[in-house]
């Protein structure tokens, strides 16, 4: 954590220093073409980024969408005359209260 604490506490003598030693290694002729290429590399990272989190966010509403379908006036299975009464309690073909 100290190497990465000293890294970020750079001044400007030291960032020119850095800037000094990366030009003599690459070149001035291909420095333009490696921030280019980073620059490109940023942008591309950031639109990948940003689709998903749009992504995610389609996906979190379509889940609340589902989970909470509207109510529905229509009964789902309406009786018919086939079915049997189930407040029915007892067999009209059975007369158990004779006496």
């Amino acid at each position: 954590m100290s190497l990465l604490a000293s890294f970020m506490n750079l001044g400007g003598p030291d960032l020119l220093v850095i800037l000094l030693i990366i030009l003599v290694l690459f070149g001035a002729k291909k420095l333009p073409e490696l921030a280019r290429g980073l620059g490109q590399a940023i942008k591309e990272f950031q639109k990948a980024k940003d689709e998903f989190t749009d992504e995610l966010h389609k996906s979190g509403n379509e889940t609340t969408a589902k989970a909470t379908p509207p109510p529905s006036t229509v009964p789902q299975n309406p009786p018919t005359a086939a079915q049997a009464d189930p407040n029915q309690g007892i067999n009209p073909g059975r007369q158990v209260d004779k006496v």
